[in-house]
């Protein structure tokens, strides 16, 4: 995928987001109660770093010496979504993928965004502090032990990843440790898998994975501005009529089997005695915190 920015990749899907605008006659559907009575969508603890025990982290690590850290931040998304909700699908899409693949998750890290430079691959001289500060996270996983670490920013902007990389550049320079940065969807972007503002696809994974959350008649039953205008700042498809748990559902399970993938391809780059569980146990001896 070329590195674009969210709001370039946006602006593709808002014409058509404009076509399916609803009119006042058309009322929203609420989120079903089967939907809300799924079970596939809950995230099991055993595969989130901070309720794991010390024996189950260092058996994680031991089988899959991974662990995925999910970045995002507080921003508006819609009337009708949480504002943490690009962290919250990082997380959850993560987790779906230690469930398939091993590894561990990191808790969820509402950061600072990068800044957005339209029509840049730069970062701004004021975010570098956020660089060191994601480097001494990813150093201090590597100290831990793990092998493969991967950051996934549900903030979809190109400096989300230039950050991730650039700080990831120290820790695996030594060759023991590999790393990158992502979007959630950055390896499945395709027609069942992609990302947008509070649209269609944010709207449907936390359909998904948090449906409690989801209040679609929040955004009434008028057309919606465009191109994240206020006074809704939604960018895409319109999600009263585009998103559901079903769309939330194929998107996770693709973007999570495609970043289980790439945890394995990195783990099996790196030299065959550099591909073990790095440190003698979790134990006070030898590791206390990250």
């Amino acid at each position: 995928m070329s590195d674009i920015s969210r709001r370039d990749f946006l602006g593709k899907a808002l014409t058509a987001g404009a076509a399916g605008m609803i009119t006042p006659s058309i009322i929203t559907q609420p989120i079903s109660q089967d939907d809300k009575n799924q079970t596939d969508n809950l995230l099991t603890t055993e595969v989130q770093m901070q309720f794991m025990r010390p024996g189950q982290l260092e058996k994680a690590l031991r089988a899959f010496p991974a662990v995925y850290v999910p970045f995002g931040l507080i921003e508006w998304h819609g009337r009708h979504l949480p504002l943490g909700c690009d962290a919250l699908k990082a997380h959850g899409i993560l987790a779906k993928c230690a469930e398939q693949f091993g590894g561990v998750v990191y808790p969820p890290i509402y950061f600072p965004s990068a800044h957005y430079i339209k029509n840049s691959n730069d970062l701004k001289p004021e975010d570098e502090w956020k660089v060191n500060m994601m480097t001494g996270l990813f150093n201090n996983l590597k100290f831990m032990g793990t092998r493969v670490i991967i950051g996934i920013s549900g903030h979809n902007i190109v400096q989300q990843i230039l950050m991730i990389n650039k700080a990831l550049e120290p820790v695996v320079s030594d060759g023991t440790v590999k790393g990158i940065g992502l979007w959630e969807m950055t390896l499945s972007r395709g027609t069942e898998s992609d990302s947008d503002h509070a649209a269609k696809w944010e709207t449907s994974n936390m359909m998904y994975f948090y449906p409690e959350t989801v209040d679609l008649s929040a955004l009434g039953t008028s057309p919606l501005a465009p191109d994240m205008k206020p006074p809704d700042g939604i960018g895409g498809l319109d999600p009263r009529l585009h998103a559901s748990f079903e769309v939330g559902r194929k998107n996770v399970e693709l973007a999570a089997a495609a970043i289980g993938k790439k945890a394995k391809e990195l783990l099996e780059s790196l030299p065959e005695d550099k591909r073990g569980f790095n440190k003698p146990c979790i134990c006070p001896e030898s590791w206390w915190q990250v």
